[in-house]
């Protein structure tokens, strides 16, 4: 009688345990994803939430009320407005700079050998690398040299340079899952090499190409470290936001900092349906 009784309560111990071992991971994995998204979104949230708050400066705590009025702040804001668009033009100019030098760079790593490649990726690399401040009195200490002072120019040759390394290794991780056979077989039919890339290579990279476009619209548009050496009398959003934190930040801030986020997630979605809308077409075009 002893021995069934202990027989069952190691049975009934073991079913606990394999049901504790089922649900523990799943457990650990949703308190694991909760903390993450508290952490990411957190600060956005009390971000937007300290929009609507009618401190004058960026809170919370304490509420004193709601208001719309730092919109309004926002539009009367003249110089905010100029340094975002000023950063906007820099940020066209990265990514007309960055883009083709960065896919030329991932072209010509892919074409190397195994030996060579690894000494010119990490000497590709190696702007990521380097720290911002150091990029941007090297560029002016050289630029300088030839008569370009401070400036949007210098800001654009500054972020490039380091930029480029991004969409280097995006096309080239593209590049990876390439099937070359496609390139010769388009060639032995008689197409020129340029017919190949137009055809062939550059729609298979266009995906990785948007993706670096927008990699490098954001690294360029909030950069601060870099612009704040080379930027001589421009001033930049990043920068502009940085001294009216020296000088007295107030939720207009907050308010150009919702404005952005809803744009963000609007492209997002937008982006997202499109994408499934083109899927559902290339499904029935390959069914019919």
């Amino acid at each position: 009688m002893t021995m069934t009784f202990e027989n069952k309560a190691k049975t009934r111990t073991g079913t606990y345990l394999a049901k504790l071992a089922e649900v523990l991971p799943r457990v650990i994995f949703a308190a694991y994803m909760v903390l993450f998204f508290l952490y990411l979104f957190l600060p956005l949230a009390v971000m937007v939430a300290a929009t609507f708050n009618t401190s004058k400066f960026p809170t919370v705590t304490p509420w004193l009320g709601t208001t719309f009025d730092w919109f309004a702040a926002l539009w009367a804001d003249q110089a905010m407005w100029n340094a975002l668009r000023l950063s906007l033009v820099i940020s066209l100019g990265v990514i007309a700079i960055s883009l083709p030098l960065g896919t030329a760079a991932a072209l010509f790593l892919n074409s190397l050998q195994d030996r060579s490649r690894s000494f010119f990726y990490a000497l590709m690399v190696s702007p990521l690398l380097t720290p911002g401040v150091a990029i941007g009195i090297a560029t002016l200490v050289l630029w300088r040299q030839v008569g370009v002072g401070g400036g949007t120019l210098l800001i654009v040759l500054a972020q490039s340079s380091f930029i480029t390394a991004y969409v280097m290794l995006m096309v080239a991780a593209r590049l990876q899952r390439f099937d070359r056979t496609l390139e010769d077989a388009a060639i032995g039919l008689g197409a020129s090499r340029f017919m190949v890339f137009r055809r062939i290579l550059l729609p298979y990279l266009t995906p990785s190409l948007l993706a670096a476009t927008f990699i490098a619209f954001l690294q360029s548009f909030e950069n601060y470290n870099t612009t704040l050496f080379v930027r001589g009398t421009q001033t930049p959003l990043t920068v502009y936001i940085a001294t009216k934190v020296r000088t007295g930040l107030t939720p207009a801030v907050n308010a150009l900092g919702l404005i952005l986020i809803a744009l963000t997630i609007v492209a997002a979605v937008t982006y997202e349906l499109s994408r499934r809308n083109n899927r559902q077409k290339s499904v029935r075009s390959n069914s019919g």
